[in-house]
């Protein structure tokens, strides 16, 4: 059976499968806490009743020992939400589990040692695994764990057998219920990213929402800040877009918004960022550029649109202002985008198509 948590199959790689993962460690990270808790119960629960029933060569403090170090371990589980970190915490306990079934079992290889615990491991934990290869070292684990206790002394060949049967069979139905659990979690994850991307995106020009556009540029220009790194804002308006709307419709209006988005992605380079901020007014974040860079960018823009005709014949034109905002100064995005739209306003001011650069007055 295919197994989407493995492989979900995103639109862009590696950054695809790691919020995935991610999100996974989000939503499981409360059960594996709560079933840490029952395990550790549990095992003192069995310990207890099995001091009770039989006598055993191994001392109680030592049949007891695994407890400490599988509370401690269920209780760094509690806050950790890195999916490796969590695997691997996950995995300690069921290492820890299996060490105590085996102390469990020393002096009594013969008596039915193969029955639970060991054999509900697999199933127990087969809704835990992010990955691949952590439900196969899991299932590892849980085939080979009992095992010592079962080779003391003479084989039994007979209940050896017997054992790799009903494992078999219970890490095979792990199998089953993991590949269900991963296709439900898989289909939520694509969903929430679905509905997450439609409150992000302008369903028009496919661009960032002015909300979500604000929030992006916010974090980089904090990072950009403490790298002392400089950054530029361009604010973007269509020029005479009114008359156009007015003159020949929403429909033609809309058309020419999509190919002014269209021009704007072509001119997009890794790490900048671009919003619909009002109804024709855009803007671009341009990170690491110096204000020369963005006003050389803006120009070319701004060429680049007159490429697009209006319906009346005309070329679309746009007025563009440039902020600056140099390492070291305290800009926050709201001063930057405001002092970029002040420059917008002292192109249209000037006569509309052209660009207009401001300096950072830190």
């Amino acid at each position: 059976m295919n197994a989407p948590l493995d492989h979900p199959a995103p639109a862009d790689g590696t950054r695809q499968c790691r919020a995935y993962r991610h999100y996974l460690a989000q939503r499981m990270g409360p059960m594996i806490h709560a079933l840490m808790l029952v395990a550790v119960l549990s095992y003192l629960v069995a310990v207890g009743v099995g001091a009770l029933m039989r006598d055993s060569p191994v001392p109680l403090w030592l049949r007891m020992a695994p407890a400490l170090p599988l509370l401690l371990v269920t209780l760094a589980t509690r806050r950790v939400r890195q999916p490796r970190l969590l695997s691997a915490l996950t995995l300690l306990c069921v290492l820890l589990v299996e060490i105590g079934i085996n102390l469990g079992n020393l002096g009594h290889p013969r008596e039915q040692s193969w029955v639970p615990p060991g054999l509900l491991m697999p199933v127990a934990t087969s809704v835990l695994w992010m990955g691949r290869w952590d439900f196969l070292v899991a299932m590892t684990l849980c085939a080979l764990g009992p095992l010592p206790a079962l080779l003391l002394g003479p084989i039994d060949q007979p209940l050896l057998v017997q054992y790799a049967v009903y494992m078999a069979i219970a890490i095979a139905l792990a199998a089953v219920l993991r590949a269900f659990m991963a296709r439900t979690l898989f289909e939520q994850f694509r969903l929430e990213q679905q509905l997450r991307e439609q409150a992000s995106i302008d369903g028009l020009t496919g661009l960032l929402h002015r909300n979500r556009f604000l929030e992006l540029a916010r974090s980089t220009l904090a990072d950009l800040h403490r790298q002392r790194q400089p950054a530029c804002m361009l604010f973007l308006d269509a020029d005479h877009f009114k008359q156009l709307n007015d003159r020949h419709g929403h429909a033609a209006g809309d058309a020419a918004l999509v190919a002014l988005a269209a021009t704007l992605r072509r001119q997009l380079r890794p790490g900048d960022l671009i919003g619909r901020i009002g109804g024709e007014e855009f803007a671009m974040l341009l990170p690491g550029n110096s204000l020369e860079q963005a006003c050389r960018r803006a120009e070319l823009l701004r060429q680049s649109m007159r490429e697009i005709q209006r319906p009346d014949g005309g070329p679309l034109t746009i007025s563009i202002g440039v902020a600056e905002c140099s390492p070291g100064c305290g800009d926050d995005i709201e001063a930057l985008l405001a002092r970029a739209d002040q420059a917008m306003r002292q192109a249209k001011d000037a006569g509309r198509d052209r660009v207009v650069c401001s300096p950072d007055d830190c």
